[in-house]
């Protein structure tokens, strides 16, 4: 019954994938999926730059259950907690485990009772019980989730097992919504700039940046802030004091940020934000990486971006021209092109 249960499932996540749908679709209908079958009080999931695995987006089931004032505060300790080393299940931790799956009650005590995110931010909530999974397929993470339970019953091991059955789907859907939708003009111009707090809170802006704001927030409402939180808190938690992350902006075409920490002014603990459109290599590299492709393609292909020959390529990659004609051969067929102009099109027009 569960098998048949996940094979429906997975049939359904898979079709709501080929219709087209973007990210901020695709979740809430994949979340109602899993609904029907584990339900839960709360659920939050999150697309993922595959590279660095800044969350990039943001859906929850239902908006949190904390006043307005304190939404922003609430959001940003969220962020904060899974580049801790001290929370229980994080992403990064699933990510390194064979089944990337895990719910609370399985998490060694030590860490439950030290946790901020389990006794700050969900039991305040009146959520007691939770089962996190990161959605992974040929070994790239493509977006991670939560759902959660109040002090009833909790997650059952055929409950684990549903969702632990459906994740490699969710992620295979993940980067179909990633390759959807086209620029509707170009990406800002900057500089883009802002200066924000430890957790990610704003403290100022260049006249570009406030304008570009306003217009992500028209388009996505918190999309900017809860990516901000989770770039600001992976540079915190990071040595060299630095992150980056690839999202869309109002116009759906694809720009970086990268954080860095300041180490100069009043305030050492502070970040400058900077917000620019993705290079060719930045965008063909998340999409290359959405279409499935192989290291080698990968390779090939980058070497087609920079307007290389068959017999350059070879050589720059210690290859023979038959072996390169072989990659573009399968690349071709993976992006769904049929020659190297609609290659480099589809990439980066």
């Amino acid at each position: 019954m569960w098998e048949e249960r996940a094979e429906r499932a997975r049939r359904d996540i898979a079709a709501l994938a080929t219709s087209g749908m973007n990210l901020a679709d695709l979740y809430p209908a994949a979340l109602a999926v899993v609904q029907r079958t584990v339900p839960f009080e709360q659920g939050c999931w999150a697309g993922v730059d595959p590279h660095t695995l800044v969350m990039t987006s943001i859906t929850n089931w239902k908006p949190w259950p904390v006043r307005r004032e304190e939404f922003v505060e609430y959001s940003a300790r969220f962020a904060e907690t899974e580049y801790s080393e001290n929370e229980p299940n994080t992403f990064a931790q699933l990510l390194r485990r064979p089944r990337p799956i895990a719910r609370l009650s399985d998490a060694p005590h030590r860490e439950v009772v030290r946790s901020v995110r389990i006794n700050d931010l969900l039991k305040p909530q009146g959520l007691e019980h939770e089962l996190r999974a990161a959605f992974r397929v040929d070994d790239t993470c493509w977006g991670v989730g939560s759902i959660f339970r109040d002090v009833g019953r909790d997650f059952t091991d055929r409950e684990v097992e549903f969702l632990a059955a459906v994740t490699a789907t969710l992620a295979a859907a993940t980067r179909i919504a990633v390759r959807a939708g086209h620029p509707t003009r170009a990406a800002a111009v900057g500089p883009v700039i802002v200066i924000a707090g430890r957790h990610g809170e704003l403290k100022a802006a260049t006249p570009a940046a406030a304008s570009w704001l306003a217009e992500v927030e028209d388009a996505a409402p918190g999309r900017f802030s809860m990516v901000l939180y989770s770039v600001v808190a992976q540079a915190s938690a990071a040595v060299s004091g630095t992150a980056r992350a690839r999202m869309r902006d109002a116009g759906n075409s694809w720009v970086v940020l990268q954080a860095s920490r300041l180490i100069t002014g009043d305030d050492p603990e502070q970040m400058v934000v900077t917000v620019e459109p993705a290079t060719t290599h930045d965008l063909a590299t998340l999409l290359l990486a959405a279409y499935g492709v192989t290291a080698r393609e990968q390779e090939v292909c980058l070497e087609v971006l920079s307007g290389n020959p068959t017999a350059d390529i070879a050589r720059h990659l210690f290859i023979s021209p038959h072996t390169v004609h072989d990659h573009l051969k399968s690349l071709f067929e993976k992006v769904g092109v049929g020659s190297r102009g609609e290659l480099v099109a589809k990439l980066v027009a």
